[in-house]
């Protein structure tokens, strides 16, 4: 090759390399899609809609919500997991998408750990006991005392089969050595009415959800399910403190990129999506919802999905969650 034919493809070279190198610079240089595996209105909406806000700031761009339910987040995640792994689609999933699914579903479409690219971990929904104002239990250990004296006469309401307030109550049972029957609801709001009007004595419910509900004295909350006491009910303990140590069962949520994306568009999606949750206004909004924000770094997802699957599928084994 002549000096010139050589000149000619180094300076072609580099120019590749420099556009190459100002495009990946310059991301995100178009919005980027937030999928939300639920319906508008609930808790993760909320707290996808505050944290899309802040991290739109960070990123210069519009991070916009794309709302995908079904199937207990499987529609939505499915749906990431597929998608161009570019960094311009995200999901916002909780630990029913990464960690129950996986464990009572014998086919997905999906894989917690090979699906995905983690960009955080945003923090956690804890779940609450309610009992009607049939119950004469004050406290947690008053109500399994009452169970334990009256063996086949309490029952509880869940969101569903294989759902994390099903797990929180199996879990606690199984902690407490007593049978309670277990009346599967398709979602919270009809577990939720039929505990208020007494059709059923105990629910378990997520903390944003309740505290309505909670101001209608028609049901009282007994003890909360996460490691520590929720500040939308501070004078509520948790199942900790009443006689469990250890004890938790909280719904988290977290953000994933499908897998394979390039390392310089998810590192900058890992450190914006840090200073957003680090922002002090944005922790008190979401705190105000009942969501307890504690931002962890990609490999706190992982950790947590390896956790949360050894501690639950046991649980899933025992009662006959799993499902084809």
């Amino acid at each position: 090759m002549s000096f010139p034919r050589i000149l000619v493809s180094c300076v072609g070279l580099s120019i590749a390399m420099l556009s190459s190198g100002a495009a990946l610079a310059e991301f995100p240089d178009r919005p980027i899609r937030l999928v939300v595996p639920f319906p508008p209105g609930g808790s993760v909406d909320s707290v996808a809609r505050l944290v899309s806000v802040q991290l739109s700031e960070r990123l210069k761009q519009q991070v916009v919500i794309d709302y995908k339910p079904g199937a207990a987040t499987i529609v939505g995640a499915e749906t990431v997991a597929r998608s161009t792994p570019d960094g311009y689609t995200l999901l916002l999933g909780t630990s029913t998408t990464f960690v129950v699914n996986p464990i009572i579903y014998r086919k997905l479409n999906y894989n917690a750990d090979t699906s995905f690219d983690p960009i955080g971990v945003l923090g956690s929904n804890s779940l609450v006991l309610l009992a009607n104002q049939g119950v004469a239990a004050q406290t947690l250990p008053q109500l399994l005392a009452d169970i334990k004296s009256k063996p086949g006469t309490y029952s509880y309401g869940s969101h569903g089969t294989g759902s994390t307030v099903n797990f929180a109550g199996e879990m606690l049972w199984n902690a407490a050595g007593v049978k309670v029957l277990h009346v599967p609801y398709k979602g919270s709001a009809p577990a939720m009415t039929d505990v208020m009007g007494g059709q059923i004595p105990l629910s378990f419910d997520a903390v944003p959800a309740s505290v309505a509900a909670l101001k209608s004295g028609k049901i009282r909350a007994l003890a909360v399910t996460g490691p520590k006491r929720n500040p939308m009910l501070p004078n509520v303990p948790t199942v900790a403190e009443s006689g469990f140590p250890g004890f938790r069962m909280d719904s988290w949520f977290a953000i994933v990129a499908p897998k394979g994306v390039p390392a310089a568009a998810r590192q900058k999606l890992v450190t914006e999506l840090a200073k957003t949750m680090a922002d002090p206004g944005l922790q008190e909004k979401l705190v105000n919802l009942g969501f307890e924000p504690e931002y962890g770094a990609p490999a706190k997802y992982t950790e947590s999905v390896k956790a949360d699957t050894v501690t639950l599928t046991p649980v899933a084994k025992a009662n006959n969650m799993m499902q084809d």
